[in-house]
């Protein structure tokens, strides 16, 4: 099996290549590639992995010719120089690292913030200039201050306890945090209106998204605090530039501290040349420290995917942890086989899949198993479906997806059940996986089995007659397939009843044919499943 090949097309730490060699991935450091598009669009084919920082740009036509690619890893917590949606089509996974750099980005909202109260910059460049003007810098103190917190995530949280170091007041919004969050940081959780009139500084710690672009509009610069201070170390787009510049300008904003501008490279902003406005290039995460750390955690994170299928820090996949992985390898491996029984069964158009998780396949990483089973089920409309385009596809067709978990409930310690609702019917097929490692079948149609799963099977329904093990076992022979594993089971006596066989090649269509043209046969079907 040959090595997986990883690209680096940005500058990254000899560490991070190292690590890449030391685990035994062929890495290829070209730290300049990404400036040169029609050349990355040239080179991406050949590899596997794209390791990149901010200059590489992995738009939709790079993707689309990137067609061995598996993952994309970004050596920083942005990602807006990846087209996510694309890469989530193709079935690449996209990784960031959001905790390498988070005490850095952290410290650089708090130095901001120190710089915008005393008014730093300009007193220094002041200084420089050889005047000694003590009277001009009037600043403030910190201390007894409120510090309004927007986002309490992460770096969020790591400035709400530095800011309680420095003995300020910290609100906090931030819709995922809970009251008792809340109380464990030490903060006040609050509603943003109220943080906007009563914070004397405020900072913000949250992702650039629909909901969040321009949370600082001109609407809600016009509710704030009068004299009030403002830190930006997160994204730009966050504030509107324009109306912070105007609240500047009539002194109803004190002063401002910004890291990231709407437009990067920023080299004009509305915010340029006014006095106590602190400005940096980007620098959140431009420690050395910090810049190893995403170097190496990114070269990590990759190469346990590459290796393992261990999945960290994704934002179009659920993470699977490389524990997780060795346990759940087989269940996400009949999970898939469960929803491509189905897909394969299933020609109308799918209006919702519902999956049941039984005693101990509830207590894993269910994310992870609802995407093997849907990629199983997409599989029949795209074969190159995987865990990342499966959820995608799916809602893009519209099907609704629900989940159900419940404690040991029968004679296994666990199962999974896939049942898919069309116009015409409800199909549902159950499986387990036994102690042997090896996923099985055991109830389809609701009809008890124990049915081994090979790469090619043909399943049957028909009326519980005799003659239907003779049949199938006389057609397979005079074609000269060799079977490998049978099973039957059937609903109630001279009910219905199926079949499952495990063959050891493809059946040809005449065969399957002559099956139905015996007239005992409701249904014929070949089957594939990848089972390498």
């Amino acid at each position: 099996m040959m090595a997986p090949k990883v690209l680096i097309s940005d500058k990254l730490s000899p560490a991070a290549v190292q690590i890449f060699k030391d685990r035994g991935i062929d890495v290829d450091f070209q730290p300049d590639l990404g400036k040169d598009k029609a050349a990355l669009l040239k080179a991406i084919p050949d590899y596997d992995g794209l390791a990149i920082r901010s200059a590489t740009k992995a738009t939709e036509k790079i993707i689309a010719n990137a067609k061995n690619l598996k993952v994309i890893g970004r050596a920083g917590i942005g990602t807006d120089n990846i087209d996510k949606d694309a890469a989530s089509k193709a079935g690449i996974i996209v990784m960031n690292t959001p905790f390498g750099n988070m005490i850095t980005t952290a410290e650089h909202a708090i130095a901001m913030m120190f710089a915008v109260a005393r008014q730093i910059p300009e007193a220094s460049e002041s200084t420089h200039a050889g005047k000694w003007e003590k009277s001009k810098f009037m600043g403030v103190e910190l201390t007894g201050k409120t510090l309004g917190v927007i986002g309490a995530g992460n770096i969020g949280g790591i400035v709400c306890d530095r800011a309680r170091g420095l003995k300020m007041k910290v609100l906090a919004y931030d819709p995922f945090l809970g009251e008792e969050k809340a109380e464990k940081m030490g903060v006040t959780k609050v509603e943003l209106d109220a943080l906007l009139a009563k914070s004397d500084f405020i900072t913000l710690h949250v992702p650039f998204t629909d909901q969040t672009a321009n949370i600082l509009s001109a609407e809600n610069i016009a509710k704030l605090k009068k004299g009030v201070r403002i830190i930006n170390c997160a994204r730009g787009g966050l504030v509107d530039e324009a109306a912070l510049a105007e609240a500047l300008k009539s002194g109803h904003v004190a002063g401002a501290a910004f890291d990231v501008f709407a437009e990067e490279p920023a080299t004009d902003s509305p915010l340029f040349n006014l006095p106590n406005v602190v400005v940096t290039p980007h620098l959140g995460a431009a420690t050395t420290e910090a810049q190893e750390n995403v170097a190496l955690q990114v070269a990590e994170q990759m190469s346990d995917f590459l290796l393992t299928g261990a999945v960290s820090n994704a934002l179009n996949m659920p993470s699977v942890t490389a524990e997780e992985a060795k346990v759940m390898g087989p269940w996400i491996t009949l999970s898939g086989h469960l929803g491509n029984f189905i897909g394969q069964l299933t020609d109308e158009p799918i209006k919702a899949i519902n999956i049941l998780y039984d005693g101990e396949a509830s207590e894993m990483n269910l994310e992870a198993l609802t995407c093997a089973v849907i990629a199983g089920i997409m599989k029949k409309v795209n074969p190159d479906t995987n865990m990342v385009s499966a959820p995608v596809i799916a809602k893009e067709r519209g099907i609704q997806v629900s989940t159900t978990k419940q404690d040991q409930s029968g004679t296994f310690d666990g199962y999974i059940k896939v049942t898919v609702v069309t116009d015409k019917r409800e199909r549902s097929v159950g499986g387990t996986v036994f102690s042997d490692g090896k996923p099985r079948f055991i109830q389809i149609k609701g009809i008890n089995i124990d049915a081994e799963i090979g790469a090619n099977m043909i399943y049957t329904t028909n009326e519980d007659v005799p003659g239907i093990i003779g049949t199938l076992g006389q057609t397979m022979g005079a074609n000269g397939v060799n079977i490998a594993n049978f099973t039957l089971g059937r609903a109630e006596k001279e009910g219905e009843a199926i079949a499952l066989l495990y063959v050891d090649e493809p059946v040809a269509e005449p065969v399957l044919e002559e099956l139905r043209g015996t007239g005992m046969f409701t249904q014929v079907k070949a089957l594939e499943f990848d089972v390498t």
